[in-house]
Formats: C-alpha cells, sequence, structure tokens
C-alpha cells in the first residue's frame, strides 16, 4: 500500500511493516519511529529480555549473526505482512540487514559494501585502493599469530601501535600496544573478541577524534552529526562521553567530512546510514573506521535530535522503505565539498553533551545520588547501566561503563557542567572482601597494563613521593566519628591539590565532604590505607576501607 499522507512533515504508512534488528535501548529510537509512521514493527534479539522487547508489535528470537534465518523470516513477513523495509541502529549487524535486504528485494546498502564497511581489513584494503588516509595495517589470524609476529617483524614496528579485532565495536578488545612487551598481549586479547578470530595491528593515529553521522541515497549524502568524542584512559580507548556541535575549525570540519565521504565511496555505499570514527591528526584527516549503519553510543537516537530539532532514525528508516526523506530534504544545506556525493548538512541549533559515569572493580553494595534533584529543562536522559548487586569493573571497553546522562542547553558550558554536576553527585559504593576491589586499591596492576587503570586522583611524581614518606612516618588511625577533613596529609593539604578531580569530576576535597556526610559515625580508620585507597579509588576507596 502507498503512503497516504503526509502529517506534520511525516509519512504516514498503513498495511506496511518493518523489520528492526536488535531489542536493546540504542534501538528504541527506530522502534518509536517507525511505530509513528504506522508501519507494523517486528523485531529480533537473541536476548528475548532485552529492553525494548514490549515494544514491538511482534517479537522472535534470532540471534542478529543468523543471516539466513533472518533472511527467511523476512521473506515471510515480505509475503504475509507486507514487510517494506530492514533496518538497524546501534549494532554491529548491518551486514545481516543488507544480506536479508537483498535477499527479499528490499532497499539498503548492498550485501557487500556493508561487508567492506563491517570487516576492518576490507575497509583498511578499500580505504588504501582509492587513495583515503587511514593507518597502515596488518590482518592477523589466530593460527597465524606466532608466523606473523616475527622478531624480525616486531623490531621493524613503530611503536605505539593498535590491536583491534576485525569485526567488533565497542571498543572491544582494542587497545594501544606502547611497546614490543605489550604486542602478543594485546594481539591474543583483540583475536578474542573477534567472531573470526582475526585482528588488525595498525599504526596509532595521534590527534583528537570525531564521530559524523549521514544519510546517504540518490547521489547525495547529509551529514547527520559531528560531534567531538571524549577517550581517556590509555592504552585503552574508552569514550566518557560525546558533545555536539564540535568545536572544531570550520576549515577542519570541511576537510574531515571530504575525507569521510570519499571512504564510504570507497566502501561502495549508497543507500542508508554511514557512521565515521574520525581524527584529525598531523597529517590531516584520517579514518578510523566508517560503519553502515547509525551511531550507537546515545548520539543518533538522543545527542543529535537535541542539538537540530530533527528526528535523523526517522528520516533513514523513510530511506529504506524507499520514501522521500521530507524533513531530511527541508532542513538541509548545501555544503562546498568536492566528493563523488552531491553534499550536504543539517546545523545543530543547541547543544548537547552525553557523559558516563564508572566504577572501579568490584560488587556494588550502594548507589547514593541518583533521586537527586536536576534541572530538567537542561537534563534529558538518565541511563544506568549497573544497579546494585551488580559485578562491575574500571572500562576496558565502552560497554563497562555503569550509566549515562544527556543534556542540551543554549551553550556548551551549560550542557557540559550539567552533566558533570550530575555525575559527580553520584556514589557507588562497593562491597567489603572483595579481591578485585583490593587489588586495585593496593596498586597491583598487570604488567601489561602499566598505568592502568589510572589513579583517582593524579598525584605522580614528587607529591606522592612527598605523601609516601609522610604515610610511612605516622602509623596510626583517624579517631572514631571524626572529620576526616582534620587530618589531611600535608602533602595534600594544598588548594592545587584538594581542587584535582578524579573520573567522575569529583574533586578530592568533596570526596572527603562527602565521606564525612555517607560515614558520619565511622570507626576508626587506619591513617595510611585510608589517604592512599583515597588517592587511587576516590571516594569509593575511601568508603572501602571503613565502616
Amino acid at each position: 500500500m502507498k503512503c497516504i499522507a503526509e502529517k506534520q512533515g511525516k509519512v504516514v504508512m498503513k498495511g506496511k511493516s518493518i523489520l528492526i534488528l536488535g531489542a536493546g535501548l540504542m534501538q528504541k529510537p527506530a522502534i518509536e519511529s517507525a511505530k509513528s509512521l504506522g508501519l507494523k514493527v517486528f523485531v529480533i534479539d537473541a536476548n528475548p529480555e532485552a529492553l525494548c522487547v514490549p515494544l514491538a508489535d511482534e517479537f522472535k528470537k534470532i540471534d542478529l549473526k543468523a543471516r539466513e534465518e533472518i533472511a527467511q523470516y523476512a521473506a515471510e513477513l515480505k509475503e504475509k505482512e507486507n514487510l517494506a523495509a530492514i533496518f538497524t541502529a546501534g549494532t554491529d549487524f548491518s551486514v545481516s540487514v543488507s544480506y536479508a535486504s537483498e535477499k527479499t528485494g528490499l532497499l539498503s546498502h548492498t550485501f557487500e559494501a556493508s561487508v567492506n564497511a563491517s570487516d576492518k581489513t576490507k575497509m583498511r584494503s578499500c580505504f588504501k585502493e582509492a587513495g583515503v588516509p587511514s593507518p597502515e595495517f596488518t590482518k592477523i589470524h589466530r593460527n597465524k599469530i606466532c608466523e606473523i609476529l616475527s622478531k624480525e617483524f616486531v623490531e621493524k614496528l613503530n611503536y605505539p601501535m593498535v590491536a583491534k579485532p576485525s569485526d567488533n565495536m565497542g571498543a572491544r578488545g582494542c587497545r594501544m600496544v606502547r611497546n614490543k612487551s605489550e604486542l602478543i598481549y594485546s594481539v591474543e586479547e583483540a583475536v578474542k573478541n573477534s567472531r573470526t578470530s582475526t585482528c588488525i595491528l595498525e599504526d596509532y593515529m595521534e590527534g583528537p577524534e570525531y564521530s559524523i553521522d549521514a544519510l546517504v541515497y540518490d547521489g547525495t549524502m547529509t551529514i547527520t552529526g559531528f560531534a567531538d568524542r571524549h577517550i581517556f584512559f590509555p592504552p585503552y580507548f574508552i569514550e566518557t562521553g560525546h558533545t555536539m556541535p564540535s568545536v572544531i575549525s570550520r576549515e577542519k570540519y570541511l576537510s574531515l567530512v571530504k575525507t569521510f565521504a570519499d571512504g564510504v565511496n570507497a566502501l561502495g555505499l549508497t543507500r542508508g546510514a554511514a557512521k565515521a570514527d574520525i581524527k584529525f591528526t598531523k597529517n590531516g584527516p584520517e579514518v578510523g573506521e566508517i560503519a553502515a549503519r547509525l551511531s550507537g553510543g546515545y548520539m543518533s537516537g538522543w545527542t543529535f535530535p537535541y542539538s537540530s530539532d530533527f528526528n535523523l532514525t526517522l528520516e533513514a528508516e523513510k530511506i529504506a522503505l524507499g520514501e522521500v526523506p521530507s524533513e531530511l530534504e527541508k532542513n538541509r544545506k548545501s555544503l562546498d565539498v568536492n566528493s563523488a556525493f552531491k553534499m550536504y548538512e543539517i546545523v545543530s541549533k543547541k547543544v548537547s553533551a552525553e557523559r558516563a559515569w564508572i566504577s572501579i572493580p568490584g560488587k556494588i553494595k550502594n548507589i547514593y545520588g541518583m533521586d537527586q534533584d536536576y534541572n530538567r529543562d537542561v537534563i534529558k536522559n538518565i541511563f544506568p547501566r549497573s544497579g546494585i548487586g551488580d559485578e562491575v569493573n574500571f572500562p576496558r571497553n565502552n560497554v563497562e561503563k555503569c550509566g549515562n546522562v544527556i543534556s542540551v542547553a543554549e551553550d556548551r558550558e551549560t550542557a557540559v557542567s550539567a552533566c558533570e554536576n550530575f555525575i559527580k553527585n553520584i556514589t557507588i559504593e562497593l562491597e567489603k572482601d572483595n579481591p578485585l576491589t583490593e587489588n586495585f586499591l593496593e596498586g597491583k596492576r598487570s604488567r601489561y597494563e602499566k598505568g592502568f587503570p589510572p589513579c583517582a586522583f593524579d598525584i605522580s611524581g614528587g607529591v606522592l613521593k612527598l605523601l609516601e614518606a609522610e604515610l610511612d612516618k605516622k602509623d596510626d588511625y583517624i579517631p572514631e566519628g571524626m572529620n576526616v577533613l582534620n587530618y589531611i596529609p600535608d602533602a595534600l593539604n594544598k588548594d592545587e591539590i584538594l581542587s584535582l578531580k578524579d573520573w567522575n569530576h569529583l574533586t578530592l576535597k568533596e570526596s572527603l565532604e562527602k565521606f564525612n556526610i555517607i560515614r558520619k559515625g565511622h570507626k576508626k580508620i587506619e591513617y595510611r590505607k585510608f589517604w592512599l585507597y583515597l588517592i587511587r579509588g576516590g571516594i569509593q576507596g575511601a568508603l572501602y576501607c571503613a565502616e
């Protein structure tokens, strides 16, 4: 049945259906947007308990890797339910979308192009052939590690390098290789996180990183989101948040967009979404990767719509349905970029920020601050990912964070500070007698992870030596119920030290003030342990060593 109406710029469809791959939080905007179009929504996922299963008109348990089963199910839906499109956002499985679409005669990127955008070895090869700047790389299979990483090969490498799975997302198994002693371990970890037991070892790109979303169809490419990524905690690449629009200069923005467009063309992506992780290095733009889908990480479904007042997911679904993305065409502006596509952009009108809160290793006993007051005009979403009783870890990838908060405001400072202030008021208390927590707080680290996880407060060098010397001379306790602010070591009792912030934006002084509130009436505390645990683990470390 054809499109029968347009209401407030949205195509309203009756009698058609859509198949959405994934039933997690990242797929919620896709499900809701499809319903607003009047489509019947079929959803598949390997997890029947996934968050958005109740939102589907019909749910079926299918592993998103099972291309043939998905294609067969899509064929059944096309015959019985007038299936008009197959769609995903924020998953690894754009290849499954394209495969099933080709099998059922529906619109999407070609299967070959989606494979190019999913397999990093094919991706890098496409970029190299087309002259798109990206790192030099070596492909390594699990069975070839020792053969490829010969002594001669290892000695020629220019460190730092990066090892990453050839077919995974969310920074799982991805890490910097800072020297040859970390090489074998890093490659083995990358291979473990690959569905095909394959990784790539590539040159490290030094420079600020950006995320870019785009919609591609009929020879056009529209930039639908350009964000600053905030990456920390080497040797891993942990995104603690992103902010859009970017503060990058217009000149650099245009050069990055051009490189992105050249990469999209090199991969053969022609109809659907494209998403880039890209850096601006000393040599100019270099592509980390380009995916054939909308971004995860709250960008396409939350921060871009907040900053632009534009439903990107809805327009992407129209493209998959073969409809005219009317709102896209009405709101986009021409871009003066020389590429294979006619280039446009959707401009952000406000600033939207997303930030994550994290924890040291252990098991959650209590969480304080989730019921705090906040400005609901600025803070739009709070997404806890870990609760009481859950095991947590200091993140080595982007799925191990404890929660996320999203804001929108007229200016960058207001949007960012709102997120940071919300996070600093959340405190995760961990259960006692946990070896993982104690090893962290005692400073025990893997020999392959020098400097990781970092201390909550960076007082390395002279200040740390002064603190340790001072603590060595003081075999004492903080008396029961006393204000810990009255027992600050001289090495720390300076404004520039007390104002240092941890990874959750809490200053050292604020951590002590919060401790006094949560542990009011505490038992006597071993003086040395308290201050070392505070420096290494922040408020979590202080709470752990005190009853």
